[in-house]
């Protein structure tokens, strides 16, 4: 056989093989799309990707974000859990970022993680995408800026799917109010710690109330963009002698 009809006869096997490992590969990176982490035993379920029955818009009205493809999608306004959760927990929530190539700073893909309805965590697309510290993506908004080395092993380009592991210690307070022991915080994106157990001892912009101590609701941000969750789960907390007891 000469060589013109050797490579006539290999190209369709080659385009074959292509063909095969080009399937492979959207198979292996689907399934690594898939929500990533099954709620442990005891977990509340918040979201399973089916509807919005244990959420509310804002004024107690019905949530009308987009449902499909077992996430739901930001579409006017704020929603909230029906139930309250507290003083501490563990979150887990995965979140979509949209690609806004002509968006910067706090304008692209900009959206939040409202601990009780009080505690702003920053969602935002921070990838190659610079803003002050406590904004970006990781931040407990405001008042604890993420490790930016950690942040940027972490950070994924927009349109891939992120989680959040959030270990969250309510403030404590007296009988007038005044905090007697500042809250905790860990913040885990994408199996990297951003946060390792910063404190604080107030709310963050946009809160629903000043009620540090008391039990609130999740609370997710319309801030514009059509970022996308699924897979939302707490896991409740009590503390004896200073360790988390499930």
């Amino acid at each position: 056989m000469n060589s013109r009809k050797l490579s006539r006869s290999v190209l369709p096997i080659l385009a074959g093989g292509a063909l095969l490992l080009a399937l492979t590969a959207a198979w292996a990176e689907d399934k690594k799309d898939k929500a990533s982490k099954a709620p442990p035993k005891g977990a509340v379920v918040l979201f399973d990707g089916k509807d919005l029955s244990g959420w509310t818009a804002r004024g107690d009205k019905p949530a009308g974000w987009k449902i499909e493809d077992g996430y739901m999608e930001v579409k006017g306004g704020d929603i909230l859990t029906k139930e309250k959760f507290g003083p501490d927990f563990r979150l887990h929530v995965e979140f979509w970022l949209p690609l806004m190539k002509d968006a910067k700073g706090q304008g692209r893909s900009n959206s939040g993680v409202y601990l009780q309805g009080r505690y702003e965590i920053q969602v935002l697309d921070s990838y190659e995408n610079d803003t002050y510290a406590n904004g970006s993506v990781g931040a407990l908004y405001g008042i604890i800026a993420p490790n930016k080395e950690a942040q940027q092993k972490a950070v994924k380009p927009p349109e891939q799917w992120n989680s959040y592991d959030i270990t969250f210690r309510s403030p404590r307070v007296d009988d007038k109010g005044k905090v007697t022991e500042k809250g905790r915080l860990t913040v885990v994106l994408n199996g990297v710690t951003l946060i390792d157990d910063g404190t604080f001892d107030h709310v963050t912009g946009g809160a629903l109330d000043n009620k540090l101590d008391q039990p609130g609701p999740l609370l997710l941000q319309d801030h514009g963009c059509k970022v996308r969750y699924r897979n939302i789960w707490l896991q409740p907390l009590s503390r004896k002698l200073g360790k988390d007891i499930k």
